[in-house]
Parts: structure tokens; C-alpha cells; sequence
């Protein structure tokens, strides 16, 4: 049986998290959530041309190649997190750099299909590791980046990432793409 995720408190995630948990919060069912994401990825990314991905709002933004890939590693961030939180493991994990993640990585240089896939398959191994987890599991608490972390948060904190990131990609990258196929 799945379990039970309540919304976590707020000293339960660090307050730079607060608008992703508030974003997930506004989702209700969590546990629903995480698959629609999917799909909402699929249906507004999904059609495309690799070409049309190399587009960026500004010259300094991520293209959506790159928001993408990003989306990948925060997914296999907190994913790690996850799991070491939720079996208990006390050591501190340490904070990433997501810039220099993007910039080493060459998301531009990948197919936009592959990177939506990517995002599925990550995405439906914690949907399967989330549901399996025992209640208790999701009630521990670790350190990440400095702060105290729960594993009920890291779960919150994945789909409003994603939440967070799709709005942008919506309202900023692509109303104008549409008008430039028009």
C-alpha cells in the first residue's frame, strides 16, 4: 500500500524550497501528481523539432533543451536524496551547482525526445520506489545543502520543480516559439 503523504512542515525542507512545496501543495494528491507530470511534459515539449528546443527567452537563458535536462538532474538529485533519507542514513549530503550541471552536460547537443524519455523512465522508478515506501520511511528526516530535509518534502520538492519550470515554460518560452511557427 502507498503511502500517506501529508504536506511537511516548514522546518522540514529549507525555506528556499518553500514555493516548489507550495506548488506541489496546490496539486493535492501527490502520489497523482508525479505521473501527470509526465504527461504534461510529453503534451506541451513532446512535439517539438530539436530545432525548435534550441530556443531560449533571452540570450543568457537555458534553452529548452537545457530546462529539460535540468529537470533530469534535479530528478536524479533529489531522488538520491530520497533514498538516503528515507532509509535512514544520517550522513549530510552536500548541494549541487545546477548552472555547471546544465554547462557540462551539452543538453543543446541531445535530442529533445530523449530528454523528455529520460525524464519518464526517472520519473516512474521513484513513482515505483514512492510507492513502496513504508509510512514511517517518509516521516525521516536527513540534511541536504545544510539544511534538515524530510523525505516527504524531497517528494513535495520534486513536483514543484518541475511545477515551477513548466510555468515558465509556459508562460516564457513557449507563447512566443507558437508565434514564430504561426
Amino acid at each position: 500500500m502507498p503511502p500517506i503523504l501529508t504536506s511537511p512542515q516548514s522546518e522540514e525542507y529549507a525555506p528556499f524550497y518553500a514555493d516548489y512545496i507550495q506548488r506541489a501543495q496546490a496539486r493535492g494528491d501527490i502520489l497523482t501528481a508525479l505521473p501527470q507530470q509526465i504527461e504534461e511534459i510529453q503534451a506541451a515539449l513532446g512535439t517539438l523539432t530539436d530545432e525548435q528546443a534550441l530556443f531560449r527567452d533571452a540570450p543568457k537563458e537555458w534553452s529548452i533543451k537545457e530546462v529539460m535536462g535540468h529537470l533530469n538532474d534535479v530528478e536524479r538529485v533529489f531522488s538520491y536524496r530520497l533514498l538516503r533519507v528515507s532509509r535512514n542514513d544520517p550522513t549530510p549530503l552536500p548541494g549541487f551547482e545546477q548552472n555547471d550541471y546544465v554547462r557540462e552536460a551539452g543538453y543543446d547537443q541531445y535530442l529533445i525526445i530523449d530528454l523528455i524519455q529520460e525524464f519518464e523512465y526517472l520519473r516512474r522508478a521513484n513513482i515505483l520506489a514512492i510507492s513502496n515506501m513504508r509510512q514511517e520511511s517518509t516521516l525521516r528526516h536527513g540534511t541536504a545543502s545544510g539544511y534538515t530535509v524530510s523525505a516527504r518534502a524531497l517528494i513535495h520538492m520534486m513536483v514543484g520543480h518541475v511545477d515551477h519550470h513548466m510555468a515558465s515554460l509556459q508562460e516564457k518560452y513557449l507563447p512566443p516559439l507558437k508565434q514564430s511557427m504561426a
